[in-house]
């Protein structure tokens, strides 16, 4: 019996995922991935500093998700995940760095009493007010609405800007404005939802308790968990790891242009792509922008529909210091969406966020930049973007990196790196899915089909797998 072919395009962490998931399932299976650029990993990427690794992208992922540690103990990197400090983070509003609020769902508060430090008093009695005063919120179960229009109209454009939109800015790459409540926040659709089916009055403030009710509680003599988790050596052992134990032939420079399907199978064309022999199975792994085409003669409808998905840019700058005296003894800073006169979005201290990359000595510190409909810096020259990056930091934290001397810089630009994810985005995606599930043989998956984040996008490529396996 002829192993079965597989084909892989993109060979990003869904893409890699995708190509270990198989050979553990099928270890005879015929695995070819296609990337077009001249390196694995996607938009994660580790970068060799003089100092030691540095990831560029994602920094670190939600170690909450037991899935996600499940399987990188599967991988056998088990040993090299480590925590973070516990430092807490920064919110750089009206000109004045203050303590990130605590508990809420995505900064949005269930009361005043953690976000006042941040907001007017004004705003303050209105989010206290919301539950008895305003009108039980119009919401249509199973629906989905912006985060910026329901926050703003229900709490006011202080708690959007200067809280929500810097949290998610530094997650999605967008304002609260750009992003669906069920898409982004599931947790609080469903609370909301919970709230309408049952008849109940429909307000914010009593959807998040909810979402604070079900959060499993601490045992106080239980040592806690950390929310979040990295690599020692950054996240290209993860990619490196998916790479090699795939046994999948990987070819670099590989730009697949055309997909078509006929009674033996589909059938890949571009520049680099050498194979003419049909595969069996086809996993698309890219950004939505690219899979559009892919799709547009094996599945047009597929096609047709993510043609809508938009994207966001950013960029990242990582500087690294030869000292770290006057930076904040904290993990981060996240600035309001409404501050004047700051051009980053977000600052991370890693050799402060992070003890392995703090015992290098020095600092070294990430400044993103960017936001869906915010790209100028993004495409600006690398010194205007260092430049931004060096005065954004003293001007937030009075840490003048040019005098702390600055012996290191990489500046990583990711165009179309995030899909916007507004309120209509998971339905586009189950409209993809549907149409890709007439297609026997063939799937998608990645960020914008899965989610956010590295958990999220190994669930989905894992699931991938299993669904296109079953393929008679």
């Amino acid at each position: 019996m002829e192993p079965t072919r597989y084909a892989i395009i993109g060979a990003g962490l869904a893409g890699l995922t995708s190509a270990y998931e198989i050979r553990k399932t099928d270890p005879g299976a015929v695995i070819h991935v296609f990337e077009a650029e001249d390196r694995i990993g996607g938009k994660l990427f580790t970068v060799p500093f003089d100092s030691g690794p540095t990831d560029m992208g994602a920094e670190a992922y939600l170690a909450l998700r037991s899935d996600a540690t499940d399987f990188f103990t599967e991988l056998g990197l088990a040993d090299d995940l480590v925590s973070p400090s516990g430092l807490r983070s920064l919110v750089y509003s009206d000109g004045e760095l203050r303590g990130l609020p605590a508990g809420g769902v995505m900064g949005i508060p269930a009361s005043s009493d953690p976000v006042a430090h941040v907001v007017s008093a004004e705003t303050a009695a209105r989010i206290d007010a919301e539950a008895t005063d305003a009108p039980s919120i119009d919401w249509e179960v199973g629906g989905d609405v912006s985060v910026g229009k329901l926050v703003t109209e229900r709490y006011g454009a202080e708690v959007t800007d200067r809280i929500v939109s810097a949290l998610l800015g530094g997650v999605y790459s967008c304002a609260a404005e750009d992003l669906g409540v069920r898409a982004t926040i599931p947790q609080l659709a469903e609370a909301l939802d919970e709230l309408a089916e049952a008849g109940e009055k429909v307000t914010l403030s009593a959807a998040v308790r909810i979402c604070e009710a079900r959060r499993t509680p601490r045992d106080p003599g239980a040592t806690p968990t950390p929310v979040f988790a990295t690599f020692r050596h950054g996240y290209a052992q993860v990619y490196e790891t998916l790479a090699e134990k795939s046994g999948a032939d990987i070819h670099l420079d590989a730009f697949v242009s055309s997909v078509t399907r006929d009674l033996r199978g589909f059938h890949l064309k571009g520049p680099g792509v050498s194979t003419e022999a049909p595969y069996d199975r086809l996993i698309v792994a890219t950004p939505a922008p690219t899979t559009a085409p892919l799709l547009r003669e094996v599945a047009p409808a597929a096609s047709a529909a993510l043609k809508s998905v938009q994207l966001a840019s950013s960029a990242v700058v990582g500087m690294r210091f030869d000292s770290d005296e006057g930076l904040p003894e904290n993990s981060g800073v996240l600035v309001a969406i409404d501050e004047p006169g700051v051009q980053a979005k977000a600052f991370t201290f890693s050799s402060r966020k992070w003890p392995h990359i703090g015992a290098r000595g020095g600092a070294l510190v990430r400044a993103s930049f960017g936001r869906f409909g915010d790209d100028a810096l993004v495409r600006a020259e690398e010194d205007l973007l260092v430049d931004a990056a060096l005065d954004d930091l003293q001007t937030i934290t009075g840490f003048d990196g040019r005098a702390a001397g600055l012996s290191e810089i990489y500046v990583q630009r990711w165009f179309g790196g995030l899909p916007r994810y507004d309120e209509t985005h998971l339905a586009t995606v189950a409209t993809v899915r549907a149409a890709v599930a007439e297609v026997p043989g063939l799937e998608v998956t990645g960020a914008w089909a899965g989610g956010v984040g590295v958990p999220a996008v190994i669930d989905d490529a894992r699931a991938a797998v299993a669904r296109v396996i079953q393929v008679g």
